[in-house]
């Protein structure tokens, strides 16, 4: 999994302190940053925090770029819908000796890793199969509609591979760049940063707050599951691990 901040806010901190001192200030839009030390964006951003004001961290957007990623993680991260996508195609992108992610139990035991490496050369046979057979038709298809043998044959691969897809594996990796505004990001932590979420999207959850906290740590400084800044929420289903979890987290913090 390789994750990279590729743009953000220009001093995302300063922008939401602005944001913040503009609902508590009668000074005029040209006048809301002057005389705004570090110290006093700090401290803005901490009381909103604190308070719970939530709409003045939506001015500072991160956008990032993901890959190495399953197209299981893909269905998931698409559930936070205020965001925006843009995802490698299947339908445009041919799969030519697709790699994929194998999860850490499944390589832990040897008959396991070995049987899902099998399950993946498989996958990629019937794929390449199915796209030889659906090219030949359609370019046979293409030619008897006028269309020259080179335009014809790469007019049908790219039709083929609309079909062939549909026997490619959730395993199978994709590239994504994603941007979420603050808040939306927060949210993003508090569920997917918690020790309940599935692996890969905990991972990826972790390796962007990382990112974030590189660029604005007064500003990330309470993201992360709950129980860092609270009880957890899980109740019955709690990992049983509250402690090590906030250490974990406390020293993410620290080290920015």
């Amino acid at each position: 999994m390789n994750v990279v901040l590729l743009a953000h806010t220009p001093m995302p901190e300063r922008t939401v302190a602005s944001a913040a001192r503009l609902c508590y200030s009668p000074s005029s839009i040209e006048d809301i940053r002057d005389g705004m030390s570090d110290e006093k964006v700090a401290s803005f951003v901490e009381m909103l925090a604190e308070i719970g004001h939530e709409s003045p961290i939506e001015h500072a957007t991160f956008t990032f770029g993901i890959e190495g990623v399953s197209r299981s993680l893909l269905a998931q991260i698409t559930r936070h819908r205020i965001a925006s996508y843009s995802v490698q195609s299947q339908r445009y992108v041919k799969e030519a000796c697709f790699e994929y992610v194998t999860p850490p139990e499944i390589a832990a035991i040897p008959e396991a890793a070995a049987e899902y490496v099998q399950a993946m050369e498989e996958d990629q046979r019937h794929y390449e199969s199915l796209t030889a057979l659906l090219s030949a038709k359609h370019k046979a298809a293409f030619e008897a509609q006028g269309k020259d043998e080179k335009t014809a044959a790469r007019l049908a691969e790219k039709k083929a591979i609309e079909d062939a897809r549909f026997v490619l594996p959730n395993a199978c990796t994709t590239k994504i760049m994603m941007t979420m505004n603050a808040r939306s990001l927060y949210n993003f932590f508090r569920h997917r940063c918690c020790n309940r979420a599935q692996w890969e999207i905990r991972e990826l959850a972790e390796k962007m707050l990382a990112c974030c906290m590189e660029v604005a740590p007064d500003l990330f400084h309470r993201a992360g599951p709950p129980c860092t800044c609270g009880g957890c929420t899980e109740g019955k289903m709690t990992c049983g691990e509250m402690a090590e979890v906030r250490e974990k987290y406390r020293q993410m913090r620290e080290a920015r």
